[in-house]
């Protein structure tokens, strides 16, 4: 099937494209990085460090179309370690076809391989799109975010 979505894990060679949907999620949220953001974390996305973030990408008709990172950290309240998926994106013409819902399901499948009982992720009240996914397959938590000043 020509228009078949393959959720698989980012390669050297996506770095272009992997680079242009992560400015775009960035740009979403109203923030920019400098160059050596992107080669660091695209090198470290590429690596083998178990406490580095790992990737997947959404590939549709030779093209990514998504992505997510995603990392394994241990956790004060629980013995086995838990998974933060920290950025999702899926190019505009994609939105609605189950990007999101594919890459995310993928992580969820990663974490219950390495025997995370939980994956949790942040996103800005105004993201009313993604939260309608997000509603549909995840449980809104009471918790606030604060951050240093």
């Amino acid at each position: 099937m020509a228009n078949a979505l393959t959720i698989r894990t980012l390669r050297a060679e996506d770095k272009s494209q992997w680079a242009d949907m992560w400015r775009d999620y960035l740009a979403f949220y109203e923030t920019a990085l400098p160059d050596d953001v992107y080669e660091t974390t695209f090198s470290r996305l590429l690596g083998d460090d178990p406490q580095d973030f790992s990737c997947f990408v959404a590939e549709q008709n030779g093209a990514l179309v998504g992505l997510t990172h995603y990392l394994f950290h241990r956790h004060a309240w629980k013995v086995e370690k838990v998974c933060y998926l920290q950025d999702l994106f899926a190019r505009p013409e994609a939105r609605g076809a189950g990007v999101g819902r594919a890459l995310i399901q993928a992580v969820y499948d990663e974490a219950d391989r390495q025997g995370a009982p939980s994956v949790y992720w942040l996103t800005q009240e105004f993201n009313q799109t993604a939260r309608k996914l997000y509603d549909r397959i995840g449980t809104l938590t009471p918790f606030i975010k604060y951050a240093r000043s």
